[in-house]
């Protein structure tokens, strides 16, 4: 039989909301008498009810973790650091709601009653729509990953384009020059940035870049094991492959071992993000951290700050910048 707060008053002898106050911590009631109801409330195992709850304080004690998509472009292991951060500063107290945006034909389901707060995972510029829409429900909302424009949104993110100009000085300075790249999933922010700072690296050095070097990824194994096929097909191929994820980076070995060829002896490979399997790989992959899971927990403490009173939403947000940093392992030889 659930235990309820009329059972609580009953046994206390107190009325139902004081009760309340003192499950709530409120100082409105004298610290004998709290002290006395929650001893009752824990020997009767007394769960509280989040819906009950949310009719009285006109919350939902639920939080929206919405990703620009859950099947395009979003690999298994970015979706598992961002919930580990999220999940790690998360109270039992709210209720965590996973999904896409593309899933959505309209946001009208998205509304102040049901959600308290929204983290946005953001990899694309066209969930702009769906930030100005969260904004005219007056849900608080932070957005992850992807740099905003707008002043009014709190928005923490990692500099891509730093960590891949990392990457390829790394393969210069350990003698490459015939170095390719496997893209990320075509219109999403991360996968511009990186480009553009691996690039930006050859440019520095002066280092030409091939176009056939050049290949088309989404982010997933697949695709790092297919460009790797199509690498190897060349006349010349590379000696260095930049991949703008992990996964990508693994499939990428994979298609080498595949074709009899061994990674770093044939072609060095480094990665981007340093998800949990990096380390474990043969050899161990030289990646760029992207702290997902750091960002993540970040957010899920400011959203609940916010919800919560102790941070009131500004005019003016502020952006907060998590480094990455080169790991460097085993995958990436020095070359004459």
């Amino acid at each position: 039989m659930t235990v309820t707060i009329k059972d609580i008053a009953k046994l206390a002898n107190v009325s139902h909301t004081t009760v309340s106050r003192a499950l709530n911590n409120s100082p409105f009631i004298k610290e004998k008498t709290k002290q006395k109801i929650l001893s009752i409330a824990k020997q009767l195992n007394y769960s509280p009810n989040v819906h009950a709850r949310g009719l009285v304080s006109q919350k939902s004690f639920t939080i929206g973790l919405f990703f620009t998509s859950l099947t395009e472009g979003t690999s298994s292991s970015f979706f598992v650091d961002a919930l580990k951060g999220v999940n790690s500063v998360m109270t039992e107290h709210y209720n965590l709601f996973v999904r896409g945006i593309d899933d959505f034909h309209d946001y009208t389901t998205i509304h102040k009653q049901r959600y308290d707060g929204i983290l946005l995972m953001s990899q694309s510029e066209h969930d702009e729509a769906f930030i100005h829409h969260v904004k005219k429900q007056g849900i608080p909302i932070i957005v992850l990953n992807r740099r905003v424009e707008s002043h009014e949104v709190m928005n923490i993110l990692a500099d891509d384009s730093q960590g891949a100009y990392q990457a390829a000085h790394h393969l210069i300075q350990e003698g490459h020059e015939q170095i390719a790249i496997i893209e990320g999933k075509e219109g999403f922010k991360s996968t511009q940035e990186r480009k553009a700072g691996f690039l930006q690296a050859l440019i520095d050095h002066q280092i030409p870049m091939k176009k056939e070097y050049m290949m088309k990824g989404d982010y997933h194994m697949k695709s790092g094991y297919e460009s790797m096929e199509s690498l190897l097909a060349l006349d010349e191929p590379p000696t260095a492959l930049f991949c703008s994820n992990d996964d990508m980076a693994i499939g990428a070995m994979n298609a080498l071992f595949a074709k009899g060829k061994t990674c770093p002896g044939d072609i060095s490979i480094i990665g981007f993000d340093d998800i949990a399997f990096s380390s474990y790989t043969t050899p161990a992959l030289t990646t760029v951290k992207k702290p997902i899971e750091k960002m993540c927990a970040l957010g899920a403490e400011a959203i609940l700050s916010v919800i919560n009173g102790e941070e009131q939403e500004e005019d003016h947000m502020e952006k907060v910048y998590v480094h990455t940093e080169l790991m460097i392992r085993d995958s990436v030889k020095k070359v004459p």
